[in-house]
């Protein structure tokens, strides 16, 4: 039995990615997740704002007075220093990572500049990372900005960073697009590899109280998982050149099974490896070839997107609301 895939050109000896989260920011951690089997990770995304904001933050708490005193560009040479010594640190990791890995590696990178896109992603490329993940991340809240400037945005970053890396590239989408098709056009054209689908942004809650702005609904939930799986459908569907991965909601081995019914190259895992700890790899992993070959299939490749075949029309995931729905 084949549950080997590829990914962007990678070989994965099977399609269970560890998705960019605090268990790939350590390398006792990855290490974890080498041995129970994951065939591909992703690194704990690299945040240019958050490096920038520590900076200043160690700025405004010097105990040297005279600092208040400091030309802006003084100051803003000292949050670049920072910035260059973080961004080494993270290339250290990446080559450590490397070294003690014999799957593919991913970096993952989050920018707030203009510069900052190419320039860490070349210099990724150069610590020996396999692929570079883009976590962009653009919340469309903002009265001067319309959504096609939104998009440009992205397809801008992409064009930057395909001009100076070689390593295949993919976008970590999150689904707040009028279009969201059209935007995933536009991103393969311009050079995108792979499309992760989706990213799980921040989730505020509030609570009663205290009355106070919360968070406690960090981790995913298996029904969670419809969201990408209708995407990744109509994608793979409309034959987008592009590796599709599944993220958010994957939580077992059924999850994966659907997913690449649905078209997926791969799943990314990571609120199960926290809920379930990360021998639920393994788990997975066997749940998955179990149900393979309880349904006679030999290869990932045998029943990928096989749920498209079955429907004589893709209406029933373009279906938006209900007709008629019997609870009997």
């Amino acid at each position: 039995m084949n549950i080997t895939t590829t990914y962007m050109g990678l070989e994965l000896k099977n399609p269970l990615i560890v998705s960019s989260s605090r268990l790939t920011g350590e390398i006792k951690s990855i290490r974890q997740c080498i041995e129970a089997g994951a065939g591909a990770i992703v690194l704990k995304s690299l945040f240019e704002e958050q490096i920038r904001l520590d900076a200043e933050s160690k700025i405004r708490n010097a105990k040297d007075s005279d600092i208040y005193f400091w030309f802006p560009e003084a100051k803003e040479h000292v949050v670049g220093l920072s910035v260059e010594a973080s961004l080494d640190n993270y290339l250290d990791f990446v080559g450590s990572v490397k070294n003690e890995s014999d799957i593919p590696v991913i970096s993952s990178i989050n920018c707030i500049t203009h510069e900052g896109w190419p320039d860490f992603a070349a210099a990724i490329q150069q610590a020996g990372a396999d692929a570079l993940e883009l976590n962009i991340a653009i919340f469309p809240f903002n009265d001067l900005q319309s959504s096609s400037g939104i998009e440009e945005k992205y397809v801008e970053i992409v064009k930057e960073v395909k001009k100076h890396v070689t390593i295949p590239v993919s976008v970590k989408l999150g689904y707040y697009f009028t279009n969201l098709y059209a935007m995933a056009e536009k991103l393969v054209k311009n050079g995108v590899d792979g499309l992760v689908l989706f990213n799980r942004y921040f989730r505020p809650d509030i609570n009663t109280d205290t009355m106070e702005v919360i968070t406690d609904n960090y981790l995913s939930s298996p029904l969670e998982a419809t969201v990408p799986m209708r995407w990744i459908a109509l994608m793979s569907g409309r034959k987008l050149d592009v590796d599709l991965v599944a993220s958010t909601g994957v939580h077992d081995y059924r999850g994966v099974v659907k997913q690449i019914l649905a078209g997926a190259r791969a799943v990314q895992l990571c609120s199960t490896l926290y809920l379930n700890g990360i021998e639920v790899i393994p788990t997975i992993e066997a749940g998955l070839k179990r149900w393979m070959e309880d349904n006679h299939f030999e290869s990932l490749d045998d029943f990928r997107g096989i749920s498209l075949e079955k429907q004589t029309t893709d209406a029933s995931f373009e279906r938006v609301q209900y007709m008629k729905r019997d609870y009997e």
